[in-house]
């Protein structure tokens, strides 16, 4: 339309100046659009997208800053753990804000943690590479001016935001929340970078939703949500819960040393940390006189699975963690072991499970002069 045209219309000028500038937003079948740029690879999928945000959440002490350093990491090394950086990237420019913790925290992680998983030593670090802010005594009003600056100057590829919350003074507020995320939709956009938003979820044990109208944004507006979870005494797991583009349907475990750095754990010490840490809160309540929801923890997966209705047990596993072989125990004994290792709690299970021992050849069973059975694991 011309713009004689527009005006006849009842376009103002300021109209007519709106909708040329709408040109350069329209989307065709034609339009030629770059590619979506990952950062890195989860098993094999894309993942972090550049010019995106990516929304990382957990209850408190759920592992979101390991994830976080292990990200860091991966800017400097070609891969750690089962995440990899992708293969034409060299290694990336960092940026680490950080609205939580202490000083003396985050130079603590930044060298006791980040330099031992990178191999980077603390005299040779490269700043010039890994920018790392601690903003916690700035007023809330500054936190995001001062980290639009910090991203326009050092021009960083991956940025972690650790907290969002830090960043506004009321997480309910939904006009400062929207504005927030506007404003770090567009800095992500403009310099062509990884925004990781940390956020805690709620605090009530079943609602895993991001804390505040802020998550709520940040769940809409994330290209991706990862959430982390603890599952056991230092083992810890990460997965995918929302995507725009790959679905990245097996987590990440990972357990911790006592020097504070993670690795990968199996299956099965997975498995066993999230008994015991089922165990252990039955026991709290038990002896606060509380009463759980289940009067006991569920039978210990790496164990027992269940068939249908009935659970199957892995007796050669159970014993040969029980018994040393060659060695005779008596009945009432490894029915003690049976149940601290299973949480079956009837002792027809007990029977149950020691008769499919003999049966599949698994244990010797004799009887003593005093009646009593006793079991043998053969060496």
């Amino acid at each position: 339309m011309l713009q004689g045209e527009l005006a006849l219309a009842g376009f103002s000028p300021e109209d007519e100046r709106r909708l040329r500038e709408l040109e350069a937003f329209r989307i065709t079948p034609t339009k030629e659009l770059p590619p979506v740029e990952f950062l890195f690879r989860l098993h094999g999928k894309p993942c972090f997208a550049r010019g995106e945000l990516t929304g990382l959440s957990g209850k408190a002490k759920s592992g979101k800053t390991f994830v976080c350093s292990i990200l860091m990491a991966l800017c400097f090394q070609r891969q750690v753990l089962s995440l990899e950086r992708n293969d034409d990237i060299a290694p990336l420019h960092v940026l680490w804000y950080d609205t939580e913790q202490s000083d003396e925290s985050t130079k603590d992680i930044l060298c006791q943690r980040i330099c031992q998983m990178t191999g980077i030593q603390q005299d040779q670090f490269p700043s010039e590479q890994f920018d790392v802010f601690n903003v916690r005594q700035k007023p809330v009003n500054e936190r995001l001016p001062s980290l639009e600056v910090a991203v326009r100057y050092r021009k960083p590829d991956l940025v972690i935001l650790d907290g969002l919350r830090d960043l506004v003074s009321d997480i309910n507020d939904g006009v400062i929340a929207q504005n927030v995320m506007e404003r770090l939709m567009h800095l992500a956009s403009e310099y062509h970078c990884a925004i990781v938003c940390v956020l805690h979820q709620n605090k009530s044990i079943e609602d895993h939703n991001p804390r505040g109208w802020i998550g709520t944004e940040l769940k809409h507006k994330a290209f991706e949500m990862y959430e982390c979870a603890k599952s056991g005494e230092r083992i810890f797991t990460w997965s995918q819960t929302d995507t725009r583009k790959y679905d990245i349907p097996e987590g990440l475990s990972f357990a911790v040393n006592e020097e504070g750095i993670p690795y990968r754990c199996t299956e099965k010490q997975l498995l066993e940390a999230q008994f015991e840490a089922q165990r252990k809160m039955v026991a709290k309540l038990e002896k606060s006189g509380g009463r759980p929801n289940k009067p006991y923890a569920d039978l210990n997966p790496k164990y027992a699975h269940k068939e249908g209705r009935k659970h199957v047990f892995d007796v050669k596993l159970l014993f040969t963690d029980i018994m040393t072989p060659g060695q005779t125990y008596q009945e009432e004994a490894l029915k003690t072991e049976i149940y601290a290792k299973t949480n079956a709690i009837k002792d027809k299970i007990h029977d149950e499970i020691l008769r499919q021992a003999v049966t599949e050849k698994v244990l010797l069973c004799t009887t003593n002069p005093f009646g009593k059975k006793e079991y043998v694991l053969p060496p």
